[in-house]
């Protein structure tokens, strides 16, 4: 008889794994289907379950595409074309946006983004933003949208590390270090 770890019933009585590892109980199952907050799938109420392997690759894939957008977009400005640029930084800022989604699921995103937490780095980057369009649209200089490019980044990536137990914490050590 071959034992499967999947269902109780075929765990061994005596020795093995079956007799401590208890795949029925409330923290192997948030386990396997990959909570990150304790609270249910973001993804249960559109019909399908992500594990958190798959959340993670989600988040950091939106983070890498959307900063490459952002990026490509920031390099066609230096050739002055200002409509591509605001066109590819747009969808750049908001597939990075997309991505903690991933973590946390959207809705929840949405209602989060101004707890006191994360509050000035939602504003931050809602103001830098703003002033990517109004440097590169009304001021006209090439180099500025850049610097609010930066700050926008920057106050992305903390707000993402928000999410992440002790992550702030750990860049603030880091970076104490060099200081």
């Amino acid at each position: 008889m071959s034992w499967n770890p999947f269902k109780s019933n075929d765990a061994p009585q005596t020795g093995g794994m079956g007799s401590w590892m208890n795949i029925e109980g409330g923290a192997m199952r948030a386990a396997a289907t990959g909570e990150l907050t304790g609270e249910p799938s973001a993804f249960e109420k559109m019909g399908f379950e992500l594990t958190r392997q798959q959340r993670i690759i989600g988040f950091a894939g939106c983070l890498v595409f959307g900063f490459a957008l952002s990026i490509i977009g920031s390099i066609m400005l230096f050739f002055g074309n200002t409509t591509l640029f605001a066109i590819l930084y747009s969808i750049g800022v908001i597939v990075s946006l997309v991505g903690t989604g991933f973590l946390i699921g959207f809705a929840r995103q949405l209602r989060s983004m101004f707890d006191p937490v994360r509050l000035w780095a939602t504003v931050v980057m809602l103001l830098a933003f703003v002033m990517v369009w109004v440097s590169a649209f009304a001021i006209g200089v090439p180099f500025l949208p850049l610097i609010f490019v930066v700050i926008l980044f920057l106050a992305y990536i903390w707000y993402t590390l928000s999410y992440i137990p002790y992550a702030r914490s750990m860049v603030k050590s880091i970076f104490s270090k060099f200081m």
